[in-house]
């Protein structure tokens, strides 16, 4: 579990508000970066799966593999999400590792290299260590994709399309952090 000490001190690092950090925790998962069994809190994505193996499983494994975001065959509890990743890792375990969001602040294992690791593996065996690992991932993560001054800033739009892509709205994932921010 994250201590205020900790979102000070990443605040510190990102130059924002420790509000804004908790934000985006708040938002990506609200429940916290681990399940009941210890396991990060994953979410599985069929389009970056089918993106990574070229599609080559897309038909034997449709509800894993298809060529467009969707929710549909999101897993309605995290035993079902923990399956779906379990079951794309026994096809390709790099692809399936980097077809994932990891952790508390939800970040895509394909985005490793942006948290400083060499590989997918790496990332996610940190993943797996602490909240307090996953939040310094999250710093790194923010820092080099240029993010930072949109949460400096308190630009939910921008920060969300640069963090969840450009189809954010959808979601409506920029007002959810602005109001996560208020409450903060």
């Amino acid at each position: 579990m994250l201590t205020e000490q900790d979102f000070q001190t990443a605040a510190l690092s990102v130059g924002c508000d420790v509000a804004a950090i908790k934000a985006v925790a708040s938002v990506e998962s609200s429940r916290s970066g681990f399940d009941p069994e210890g396991f990060p809190i994953t979410l599985f994505e069929g389009h970056w799966f089918y993106k990574l193996t070229g599609g080559k499983y897309a038909q034997s494994h449709p509800t894993i593999c298809y060529p467009v975001w969707t929710k549909q065959f999101y897993g309605k509890t995290w035993q079902a999400e923990e399956a779906r990743l379990a079951e794309a890792a026994a096809l390709d375990h790099d692809a399936a590792m980097k077809s994932a969001s990891w952790g508390l602040f939800q970040i895509m294992g394909l985005n490793y290299d942006k948290c400083g690791f060499g590989t997918v593996q790496e990332f996610v065996n940190v993943m797996c260590k602490s909240e307090g690992a996953q939040l310094q991932a999250f710093v790194m993560f923010i820092k080099n994709t240029g993010l930072a001054s949109s949460l400096q800033n308190k630009q939910w739009a921008t920060f969300a399309k640069g963090y969840n892509g450009p189809q954010y709205a959808q979601n409506n994932y920029d007002t959810k952090l602005a109001a996560a921010y208020a409450q903060s």
